[in-house]
């Protein structure tokens, strides 16, 4: 299959080649996907239809550069997400709500995404789809009225994939760089229930086990460095590509933040003018709750509201975020050092799953005691590059 282009448009050759003829992961339904369409492609689907497997809930992706904006499995909203997503009022589906979820916890960094769903794409699922700006979409079927709404997105050029939910990818995989091949043992390793019977100090609940294996997966097709923070069925902030750890737990940390503060009422309460576009709302929404507004932005923001701007006060912030508990934090690597608790502990961290094996075992599991945190070692490294 010819390409759009490679990673850049100058790199103008680009092809995907099923290594077996006639037994491909997916089919190309519309579209013309890019290289990194295509890693995007293949990567989250692979995450949504583990996450399906570890969960039984239907599971959903949103992804930016071969990691996760987001991903979510389908579990209720409440009201105040509900108004955030700005889906209030409307009967969503496993699959739209699963979509929704995932679309959610980073709005901002899923513009232009590519999305995968674990499920049957609906009508539900397409209209929201075509309401919000998204490059393509993986899934291992879609309704006929459903396909005909995504086909139409983007004056036809929105990318379709049908995943084959059966297919085995070979024991090894193999990729070329500057001149040279190199070969490894697929990452093969189904996650489930037995990656948390480790449990170290404290207990799991069940909306607790799913959080974690939800993180795990996600990790799974994460760039490494990676850390991920996951709450209510959903990921709330994925700390990606780092190479410090702490630094990873500190940038997953304020994501989850940001999309705690995203239901303050003060945020929800942001009533924006007829015409401003659903990103610049987000845009807004996401800058209101930053608070380092420039000039031009103060101006621009209160323009964009019928009401006056009333910002966010720092003691106002700080206050929603210590309101913010039960998090699931998920480690790609082992915790080397304690100030990687001592920082989630801030972002309501309560329970931590990571591979252990570190020096500083003691340590970590000593700050997990002091806190409350649960912690599990799971004995499983999920390093992805």
């Amino acid at each position: 299959m010819q390409l759009k282009y490679g990673c850049n448009p100058h790199q103008s050759f680009a092809s995907a080649e099923a290594l077996a003829e006639g037994d491909a992961p997916v089919t190309l339904l519309n579209g013309n996907p890019s290289m990194i369409n295509f890693l995007d492609a293949l990567n989250a689907w692979q995450l949504v239809h583990e996450a399906r497997r570890a969960t039984g809930l239907a599971a959903a992706a949103s992804f930016k550069h071969v990691s996760p904006a987001g991903a979510a499995v389908a579990n209720d909203l409440t009201p105040e997400l509900a108004r955030a997503y700005e889906v209030e009022g409307k009967d969503l589906t496993p699959a739209a709500l699963a979509y929704v979820r995932a679309r959610g916890a980073d709005p901002k960094c899923s513009f232009g995404d590519f999305a995968a769903l674990s499920d049957p794409v609906d009508l539900e699922t397409a209209t929201f789809l075509k309401g919000v700006v998204s490059d393509g979409i993986v899934a291992p079927a879609y309704e006929p009225e459903a396909l005909e709404i995504l086909k139409t997105k983007k004056n036809g050029g929105f990318i379709v994939l049908q995943a084959e939910p059966g297919f085995e990818a070979p024991v090894q995989e193999s990729r070329e760089v500057f001149g040279m091949k190199l070969v490894q043992d697929r990452n093969n390793h189904v996650i489930g229930d037995a990656e948390l019977e480790g449990v170290v100090c404290g207990e799991l609940d069940d909306a607790a086990r799913r959080d974690l294996l939800l993180g795990l997966v996600a990790l799974k097709y994460t760039q490494s460095n990676s850390v991920g923070y996951s709450l209510g069925g959903q990921m709330i902030g994925i700390g990606a590509g780092q190479q410090s750890r702490v630094d990873c737990t500190k940038l997953a940390g304020s994501k989850a933040d940001l999309w705690h503060l995203g239901t303050h009422p003060k945020v929800l309460g942001l009533a924006f003018k007829k015409g401003v576009k659903r990103q610049e709302r987000i845009n807004w929404r996401v800058r209101y709750i930053e608070g380092d507004l420039t000039p031009f932005e103060t101006e621009a923001l209160a323009e964009a509201l019928e009401a006056p701007l009333d910002p966010l006060r720092d003691d106002e912030r700080k206050e929603w975020i210590a309101q913010l508990d039960g998090v699931s934090l998920a480690s790609d690597g082992f915790i080397p050092f304690r100030d990687n608790i001592d920082h989630a502990q801030k972002h309501g961290v309560k329970y931590i799953a990571q591979p252990g094996g570190s020096t500083r075992d003691g340590e970590i599991e000593a700050a997990c005691r002091e806190y409350g945190i649960t912690l599990v070692h799971t004995k499983l490294r999920l390093f992805h590059h």
